[in-house]
């Protein structure tokens, strides 16, 4: 099995999808996690039943794997309406945008994934339909084009994206609100996890429960993957309940370790001490290092090794810390940045 792209990856995978159909909160209360959204999307969506209206364009951002879809999930069901998904990389060009928008209702929900992939001409065909709920279709060419102007309904645009850095100005300008959702503590890790094994049926101890929070990376997503993954070692030696030990055998299977480190994250953080000593050394080097790509190390790894405190960016480069050091048991390393 492939470690790193299935189990500590934040992105989606298609396991994922039968998974998340499954353990997806249905109603807010039992979202969990997240609370200063939860409080303002109640406002909102309570405020937008009085004036029955849809409710403003949302922009979800934060990432991979910490409840974006759920959340427009669960602002469909609580308006009542359709929610429609699609991804920035489906609606390649204008044609793609008017066949989904035209086939809303009035209230509808659109979900759009990964919002930062869309093009720039999708984008600005979007724009008056986030506004003025118009579509301008341009049929023709040079000086036989001619603008075709669609009524819309009025419908609800959610988008989500992990970059939001990548979004133009004028398109964030058209969003009512945006919202940036955050890891989780483990105390809600642990809600989420025993809700979860709920669901699926099966029993777990509150120790297990502690060591699928540590090493879920603060993750809804990796925790429930862990749980997942605990449940089916526990069933092949024949246990009933998931335990604390169990639960540590599947993880060692697995190569994670308590923080929530897997084979790859050791090595990077290796290879920046004993390689480059310590570093700073650029994303190149550790990239070629370690035969990775680069967008690999830096949109699944870094960010979490960041997080906990083991890995600190600078201007020169990429320094391991004195805490990551330690986790490698080389805490006699000088060249560390002290945090």
């Amino acid at each position: 099995m492939n470690v790193k792209t299935t189990v500590i990856t934040p992105q989606s995978t298609p396991d994922d999808q039968i998974l998340d159909h499954t353990l997806r909160p249905k109603t807010f209360g039992e979202y969990v996690g997240q609370q200063q959204i939860k409080d303002n999307l109640h406002i909102l969506i309570g405020a937008a039943k009085v004036r029955k209206e849809p409710v403003e364009h949302l922009l979800l951002h934060g990432p991979s794997g910490l409840g974006k879809t759920t959340l427009a999930h669960l602002i469909a069901r609580e308006l009542g309406t359709n929610l429609k998904i699609t991804s920035g990389t489906a609606l390649e060009k204008a044609g793609d945008v008017g066949s989904i928008l035209s086939s809303l209702a009035d209230g509808d929900v659109l979900f759009i994934d990964e919002v930062h992939r869309l093009n720039k001409m999708v984008e600005e065909v979007i724009y008056p339909a986030m506004e003025n709920f118009k579509l301008d279709i341009v049929i023709g060419k040079g000086n036989m084009a001619k603008t075709l102007q669609i009524d819309l309904p009025r419908f609800t645009l959610i988008a989500a994206t992990t970059k939001i850095s990548l979004l133009s100005a004028p398109f964030r300008s058209r969003f009512g609100a945006n919202f940036r959702l955050e890891f989780y503590s483990e105390d809600d890790i642990k809600r989420i996890v025993a809700s979860s094994a709920k669901k699926l049926g099966v029993s777990i101890d509150p120790e297990a429960l502690t060591v699928i929070a540590r090493g879920s990376r603060f993750t809804p997503r990796v925790a429930n993957r862990l749980l997942k993954r605990a449940r089916d070692y526990a069933q092949v030696k024949g246990t009933s309940t998931i335990t604390a030990e169990m639960t540590k055998g599947a993880m060692k299977m697995l190569a994670i370790d308590d923080s929530g480190l897997e084979e790859t994250d050791r090595q990077i953080l290796r290879t920046i001490a004993e390689t480059f000593e310590g570093g700073p050394v650029g994303i190149k080097s550790i990239a070629a290092a370690l035969s990775e790509e680069e967008a690999t190390i830096e949109d699944v790894y870094e960010p979490y090794l960041m997080r906990v405190g083991f890995l600190a960016r600078t201007s020169k480069g990429r320094v391991i810390t004195t805490a990551g050091l330690r986790h490698l048991g080389l805490a006699s390393k000088t060249t560390a940045l002290e945090l």
